[in-house]
């Protein structure tokens, strides 16, 4: 289990993390989601002693990272793929991870074998490329069998095998009982492999609820109805005092009721229906709903490819990024 509780970090007068509290529970994946800047980063360095946090603490089953006596044997994590030496085989380097903290030489073999890199163990880690080095970031992660597990952005560079792999094997790790906390900007991966979700933006925590509860809580939910017999279709809905909003091309909304109760309404004054259909948010749609004032950071919507020798219009490329209130 990880506790946070007030977790604060300043830069000068910059404060990148606000008072953070939350707690990374065993059996579930929990993601960790934000905008670019939300200190999403500084927050999980902050939780594996790499840097010091300003006012707050973070535990590590009770503890705090710096008194764990082997901490990859308590905690395994991903945050950087590429901080490896170059000059190393990938054997060498997770043998010297594992000398370090007491871990059976055989168990290097285990996790090169489980990420898949088994063939490639004794070759230099300059010449991986950014998917192979990940896997070696994962399996250094896992060398010690923790029973905490944080990644941060774990399948960046990853093919499609490697992304369903990697989506299973937190499932999975989750389910023995483990505590699996991910941070990724990937919303449709963090769909399909969190049940748990922190939300944090501008270093405010946002939500700290179900994957579930996240999408309901920060989504618009509707039927859509759509019949050849469209006027009469709002006759009837208006005289059973249901709201309804015309959505182009035939198609009525309506928020507030179940799609069968519809259904069943229309079937009784024989009106034909081509299309009754509960509609939710995606999680990325909830996500940005929610986040929207917490974005540092916009790009100009109005804009065209740089192509050479074409002159870019003046309110189109004043900035190409512009920090939130300036």
């Amino acid at each position: 289990m990880i506790e946070v509780e007030g977790l604060t970090k300043d830069y000068g007068d910059v404060r990148a993390v606000d008072r953070l509290t939350f707690t990374v529970r065993p059996g579930v994946v929990t993601g960790f989601l934000g905008p670019n800047g939300a200190g999403k980063s500084t927050t999980m360095r902050m939780m594996l002693g790499l840097d010091h946090p300003t006012g707050g603490t973070v535990r590590i089953d009770g503890r705090h990272y710096r008194q764990l006596h082997d901490p990859l044997k308590t905690v395994g994590a991903l945050l950087d793929a590429k901080a490896v030496h170059g000059g190393r085989s990938a054997r060498n380097h997770l043998l010297c991870l594992a000398q370090s903290n007491g871990i059976p030489r055989a168990r290097v073999a285990e996790v090169l074998d489980t990420v898949g890199l088994a063939s490639v163990a004794r070759k230099r880690t300059k010449g991986f490329s950014l998917g192979m080095g990940q896997r070696l970031g994962i399996a250094a992660a896992l060398l010690g069998d923790p029973q905490i597990l944080m990644f941060d952005e774990p399948v960046n560079g990853l093919d499609p095998e490697g992304i369903h792999w990697i989506r299973n094997l937190m499932k999975d790790l989750a389910a023995q009982g483990r505590t699996v906390f991910v941070s990724s900007h990937l919303m449709s991966e963090m769909a399909l492999t969190a049940e748990h979700l922190i939300v944090i933006g501008q270093g405010k925590l946002l939500a700290d609820t179900s994957m579930t509860g996240f999408i309901r809580e920060n989504s618009r939910s509707y039927v859509r109805m759509r019949s050849p017999d469209h006027e009469r279709l709002r006759e009837v809905l208006h005289g059973a005092g249901i709201d309804h909003v015309p959505a182009g091309d035939g198609v009525l909304e309506v928020e507030g009721e179940d799609a069968a109760h519809l259904g069943e309404l229309a079937a009784r004054h024989q009106i034909v229906l081509h299309e009754l259909s509960s509609q939710s948010a995606s999680l990325e749609e909830a996500f940005m709903r929610l986040t929207a004032q917490a974005v540092e950071y916009h790009a100009h919507e109005n804009h065209r490819a740089a192509v050479p020798g074409a002159a870019p219009r003046p309110d189109a490329w004043g900035a190409d990024w512009r920090r939130k209130g300036s």
